[in-house]
């Protein structure tokens, strides 16, 4: 029986909030990763495999079991380094990006891999198996209804994307590997949310509904119709338009480092967060992230407001305090208002800043004279 393939990213109607959280992270993945929420049946995970499907290969080092970057030996697991040490050339090879699934089910030891203690201690030698985190690495991680998922895997996941790397440690035996991964996580809040301190460690957050515009949902129709009839055909009728978005990607990746900021740009983020309550500094930074790979995938080499709005709208919704009489998509309402206000604000200031005191410009004038 022949395989399906994956249902192209392109051709998904609608949801363009929640491509462009997927795109931006795939862009910086040092972003932090995106939570998904919304009712069964709107392309979450055909979103998240899709776009797997067209980000473009990687170089590995060849015979890796943890797919180590040859160009960061900083970054080389435990094998990669005793091989370097050892003296061997290591070679390397092109492969796609990997999409792991986690199941709710999975346990601690499942996750981030287990030591053979009894190996360790019988015949000297250190034997790591690796879990989930291994397989995942420079890869798209997805974990569906990671709400219902165990508090303390959750934490282990969020750990590992933010530090990139996966030390496990038992009975004074270490072994660490890199763990830099797109972390996806969807549920449906009608099943329970995630606790408030497992929420902020989520970078970026969207809100997923059904379409109600009767023209998309037709064309959501049409083009299931076409791709059970021959997926294969439908995807390639696809590929044209995933093979740019590849190339969008790849070149906002190589340039978004080099995206330039200035005061006024943390200025506004600062009073964004400060205005809205937000608790922590962590908002802050996944905005500035997150603006900056926005710049970069729409091709220019600062940020401007644009970028800011966008990356608020995906970074602050799931950390708005909510109450009885507070909406959270409310208060995102005016941002727009908020961020022509914030700049008068910083133009101002600036002037103000610039413009001698009445008490310097008199002292300034006893010294003229």
């Amino acid at each position: 029986m022949r395989r399906r393939s994956v249902y192209p990213f392109t051709a998904i109607v609608g949801q363009e909030r929640m491509k462009r959280a997927l795109i931006l992270n795939a862009v910086n993945p040092g972003i932090g990763g995106v939570l998904i929420r919304g009712e069964r049946g709107t392309a979450k995970s055909t979103a998240a495999r899709g776009l797997a499907a067209l980000l473009p290969e990687i170089e590995v080092v060849s015979g890796c079991r943890f797919g180590c970057d040859p160009s960061r030996p900083d970054n080389f697991c435990d094998e990669c380094r005793e091989r370097l040490e050892r003296g061997e050339n290591l070679p390397t090879e092109r492969r796609q990006i990997k999409f792991v699934d986690l199941p709710v089910s999975a346990t601690e030891d499942r996750v981030v891999g287990t030591l053979d203690i009894e190996k360790a201690i019988k015949q000297g030698e250190r034997h790591f198996d690796p879990g989930v985190l291994a397989a995942a690495n420079r890869g798209i991680l997805y974990v569906d209804e990671v709400n219902l998922l165990d508090d303390h895997v959750v934490d282990l996941l969020l750990d590992s994307a933010a530090m990139g790397i996966n030390v496990v440690e038992r009975e004074g035996i270490s072994f660490q590997h890199p763990a830099r991964f797109i972390l996806v996580g969807t549920m449906n809040p009608e099943e329970g949310d995630l606790r408030p301190q497992l929420l902020d460690r989520f970078a970026l957050s969207v809100e997923v509904h059904n379409i109600a515009d009767a023209r998309e949902r037709m064309a959501i129709t049409e083009r299931h119709i076409e791709y059970e009839a021959d997926s294969e055909k439908f995807r390639e009728n696809w590929t044209p338009r995933e093979k740019q978005l590849g190339e969008e990607i790849e070149r906002a990746r190589e340039v978004a480092e080099n995206v330039e900021y200035d005061r006024r740009t943390l200025f506004t983020i600062a009073n964004l967060t400060s205005s809205m309550h937000i608790d922590g500094h962590r908002a802050d930074l996944v905005i500035l992230k997150t603006a900056r790979a926005n710049a970069a995938y729409e091709g220019r080499q600062r940020v401007n407001d644009h970028d800011i709005m966008i990356a608020a709208e995906l970074t602050l919704p799931h950390r708005l305090k909510r109450g009885p009489f507070h909406d959270a998509q409310g208060s995102l309402t005016n941002l727009e208002e908020r961020m022509d206000q914030l700049a008068s604000e910083y133009e101002n200031s600036s002037s103000a800043e610039s413009e001698p005191s009445s008490e310097e410009a008199d002292s300034k004038k006893k010294v003229s004279r």
